[in-house]
């Protein structure tokens, strides 16, 4: 017997319980794995604290729609000069979701205005998500002003085929 009316807060706990036992189930209903894309692996790994390293840029994509580091995904690195953005580098992340270098470093690593290309329609086309065509994202700038070369920043990116979210953290 229920004591005090319902309200809507009180459905919140139950409504994300009975939301994970249904992703639970429709995961568990889906494990036939001769039909199943290749799905990402997870981290295999703890991360490296980096306490004492020199001021730098690194990033991290992470793959909140399979729950998985972003690994093998393509990254443009440019920054703005005279009103255009000319291209810096370019790489792939590693199986952890991270670049294997911080994308600038030292001599590299300067004030300026910065853009991160993320080939977002590339990773998950490579990873055979079902999706539609044309894709929601296809590739994604994130842009960010370094002000003090002397700090550290890292990009933390989550991303699915619809959504992305990026912070500075250090």
């Amino acid at each position: 017997m229920i004591d005090k009316p319902l309200s809507r807060r009180s459905f919140l706990p139950t409504s994300l319980a009975l939301g994970g036992l249904g992703l639970q189930l429709a995961s568990a209903g889906n494990a036939h794995a001769a039909d199943a894309p290749a799905m990402p692996a997870g981290l295999t790994t703890a991360p490296v604290s980096q306490a004492e390293l020199s001021p730098r840029l690194t990033m991290h994509a992470i793959d909140i729609f399979h729950g998985t580091p972003g690994a093998a995904m393509k990254v443009d690195l440019s920054v703005l000069e005279n009103g255009a953005y000319r291209p810096i580098k370019s790489i792939q992340t590693s199986p952890n979701g991270r670049p294997t270098d911080p994308l600038l470093l030292e001599s590299t690593y300067k004030a300026g205005r910065y853009e991160v290309l993320l080939h977002i329609d590339e990773y998950f086309s490579r990873l055979d998500t079902p999706l539609p065509k044309p894709t929601f994202l296809s590739t994604v700038p994130l842009r960010f002003v370094v002000r003090n070369p002397q700090d550290r920043i890292h990009l933390a990116i989550l991303f699915t085929p619809w959504s992305y979210s990026y912070y500075r953290g250090s």
